[in-house]
């Protein structure tokens, strides 16, 4: 099979591909693409991945869900028809299991493997993401509101004081050099790249705060901007507290930047194995030729 082929099967098993919030293919659509030509004698593979699902210690039902779906038969005409939906982790165990002679189930191994190693860090590498996420959206917010101080007239000097009592406000009295001893921070590292997810979002959401209010009220100058200021961090905190987080008690999040260095690294070493495993699915074809 040409590598045109290959990459054209490959495009085929994305187009039956369905989406629900999660990605999900039906048994139906699938067991003909793998190359076999009846339903009867694709069962017998289905059973031996629902083994190795239930041998893995993953639940079946939660990737081969037994359905009856209605489906078009012409002139408008519909019948029932009993499928199975699965799920990306179903559909790598039936590669697996299928018929290793058929060139389409080398392909799709080649597919779905690729893409269950990337599943497998999914949750993780989205965590990562919300993070990564949070933290732009504070530095978006603390620009913004150094530029509405400098307006306000407040200096350098005053925007740091204004920043650091937010702080001690947000994190029960302790001051941001205070937090960074807690959290084995160096000192010229910002507070910000290391706080978990809630932290950053809580802290963007009081500086959020002083800057609607003190554009709303036309607030001017230092102290009455720090004294609104404290009065957000401090109220954003107690709605933490009343569901017993307390900022200045979560540990240490692993660095902003490491973290995009590393999805930055995982991504270009996914490029190359997706590339890679489709070349060996070709060449393990080919050679059968």
């Amino acid at each position: 099979m040409e590598q045109q082929h290959l990459q054209l099967l490959a495009k085929t098993l994305d187009d039956i591909k369905h989406q629900n919030g999660v990605e999900y293919w039906f048994a139906r659509e699938l067991f003909s693409i793998l190359g076999y030509s009846r339903w009867d004698s694709f069962e017998p593979v289905l059973r031996r991945a629902k083994d190795a699902c239930s041998n893995s210690g993953e639940s079946v039902v939660n990737h081969f869900q037994d359905l009856t779906r209605m489906v078009e038969i012409g002139s408008d005409a519909q019948r029932s028809l009993v499928d199975i939906k699965l799920t990306r982790y179903a559909c790598y165990l039936i590669t697996i299991n299928g018929d290793p002679r058929k060139e389409q189930i080398a392909v799709a191994q080649a597919y779905f493997v690729t893409q269950t190693r990337s599943i497998e860090m999914l949750q993780k590498r989205m965590e990562e993401l919300e993070r990564i996420d949070a933290r732009e959206k504070l530095k978006i917010t603390e620009k913004d509101f150094s530029d509405m101080l400098f307006s306000r007239n407040v200096d350098g000097v005053g925007m740091g004081e204004i920043r650091a009592k937010g702080d001690s406000a947000l994190f029960g009295g302790r001051t941001t050099e205070e937090m960074k001893q807690q959290l084995n921070i160096k000192r010229k590292q910002p507070l910000a790249d290391y706080l978990p997810n809630v932290t950053l979002k809580a802290k963007d959401l009081a500086t959020a705060m002083t800057i609607e209010k003190t554009r709303k009220d036309n607030l001017m100058g230092k102290q009455i901007i720090l004294n609104e200021h404290i009065v957000n961090n401090k109220n954003v905190r107690t709605a933490l507290v009343n569901t017993n987080i307390y900022p200045e008690s979560l540990p240490a999040a692993e660095d902003i930047k490491k973290i995009e260095a590393k999805h930055r690294k995982e991504t270009r070493e996914l490029q190359k194995r997706q590339a890679k495993e489709l070349a060996e699915a070709s060449k393990k074809i080919n050679s059968k030729n």
